[in-house]
């Protein structure tokens, strides 16, 4: 009788196998409230990596750290009506405190830019308190009616940014600055995921802003996830909440803002957008672990030998496990690694320490070969790099063989139906386009101009839209 796989193969039932991955690799658990998540130590890892990129970027901007409340005074987002309208079905609202009722219910924060914006108000007198660059990493709560593990829960952590400038022209620049050199390249070049550029339409924009920056990937199975956005607010928060500066001309003005954020989806997208049926596949410049040092047997110079390579490997720069637990089969301990997706094994057992070499496992191309114990230090830094541009090529070739240009909404349909993405004229789709798309489970993912650039508005010529489903 064939051994039954460990995983649901994905083009048997993807969702499954989604959820196979996360409980065999050990990413996360279901929390005890509907649609929370316990984050388990190896997915914490992940997206602890992922913070620290993001956080090196971030700073880069001259943004810099804060905290705000949990709990916002339900007023807060009432002053801003289209923020509010937006939110208004994910909220959780606290009534009742210390055994009491509150004067003021509160409300567990869905976003923060109400209440950042009453600081900011606060905090900017002057045009020499400008820009005033925030960034928060926290939680937030959104009442999810169908929670999935990372791509949709009603807790999840994030980063959310925030910013006030003089000008609108600054605002932009910085929400497309962010849009670029913060989320793009941490996407790509950390990720390995490729993703498009575009902007959101007026439908799918954030809740209170003028223009909406995303970030869509395409996943295994051809669907699309926003990976992050990035929002221009103009002046509407700074009108609700009155946040204004003392202008070089000596008049007050109302201030310009933007706000972005991504989350612990990131971490879902990661698994759906490079996981394979053995399990996850992280890519090297992201990984915590880029080598696991395994030994095969409990003998005493094998356990010596894999000691010292894992040390050699630390000091070649080489983010290293050593895995000496022989008291656990060696055939389990590889197929737990496998499924963790980290990017290389070394493997070493006496007949490998007699003829001086170790047998180097690639997960990413797949694959064993022998390789000298010496040559390791030199041969693991560079099979890592070349991993890593082999993840992002195969997420683009995907992305690339997967979309297809098409000049009517039926035919854009048909595409997202059969799992592939479609680009055609915004000027053929339009708002009503988008409702008669949404019937059939189908979403305008972003707008794009022919060139692949950004339009620098909806009605730009030569706009597309990219059609597909999405997660």
């Amino acid at each position: 009788m064939a051994k039954a796989p460990v995983l649901t193969p994905q083009a048997e039932d993807f969702p499954r196998w989604y959820q196979d991955v996360i409980s065999k690799a050990e990413l996360a658990d279901n929390g005890p409230v509907r649609g929370t998540m316990v984050i388990r130590p190896y997915g914490y890892g992940l997206w602890e990596r992922m913070q620290e990129e993001l956080d090196t970027r971030i700073k880069a901007t001259g943004a810099r750290n804060a905290y705000f409340p949990l709990l916002i005074p339900q007023s807060f987002l009432a002053r801003e009506a289209e923020h509010v309208e937006g939110f208004a079905p994910e909220l959780a609202v606290v009534t009742h405190g210390g055994g009491k009722q509150l004067e003021e219910a509160a409300v567990v924060r869905p976003t923060s830019e109400t209440i950042i914006n009453e600081y900011f108000a606060k905090w900017v007198q002057s045009y020499r308190d400008l820009p005033l660059l925030i960034n928060q990493w926290a939680n937030v709560v959104r009442w999810e009616m169908r929670p999935r593990v990372f791509l949709r829960t009603t807790e999840f952590l994030w980063q959310e940014g925030h910013t006030a400038h003089a000008s609108y022209e600054d605002a932009r620049d910085f929400a497309a600055l962010i849009h670029t050199d913060v989320y793009a390249d941490v996407m790509v070049n950390v990720l390995g995921i490729d993703v498009v550029l575009g902007r959101k339409t007026p439908s799918e924009r954030f809740a209170g802003a003028i223009n909406t920056l995303t970030l869509e990937a395409m996943m295994g199975d051809g669907k699309a996830l926003q990976m992050g956005t990035s929002h221009e607010l103009g002046q509407n928060f700074a009108r609700a909440f009155d946040t204004r500066f003392l202008g070089k001309d000596g008049e007050r003005e109302l201030v310009w803002q933007t706000s972005w954020g991504a989350s612990t989806r990131m971490v879902g997208g990661l698994i759906m957008a490079h996981g394979d049926d053995n399990g996850l596949r992280v890519p090297p410049r992201l990984a915590a672990v880029q080598a696991v040092v395994l030994a095969i047997k409990g003998d005493e110079a094998v356990l010596t030998r894999v000691r010292e390579i894992g040390a050699q490997l630390a000091a070649a720069g080489v983010r290293v496990e050593v895995d000496d637990r022989t008291d656990v089969p060696f055939g389990r301990r590889a197929v737990d690694w496998e499924l963790k997706g980290v990017p290389v094994r070394v493997e070493v057992g006496p007949r490998d320490l007699e003829a001086g070499t170790a047998m180097l496992a690639r997960r990413i191309p797949g694959g064993k070969e022998p390789v000298a114990i010496d040559a390791l230090p030199t041969v693991i830094p560079t099979a890592l790099e070349e991993d890593q541009e082999l993840l992002l090529r195969q997420s683009r070739e995907r992305r690339e063989s997967r979309t297809f240009d098409v000049r009517t909404l039926d035919e854009a349909a048909e595409a997202a139906r059969t799992g592939n993405w479609a680009r055609l004229p915004w000027s053929e789709v339009g708002a009503e386009g988008e409702k008669r798309l949404a019937e059939d489970a189908v979403t305008v993912r972003c707008l794009v101009a022919e060139d692949g650039s950004v339009p620098t508005s909806d009605d730009a010529p030569g706009t597309l839209a990219v059609v597909g489903r999405s997660y």
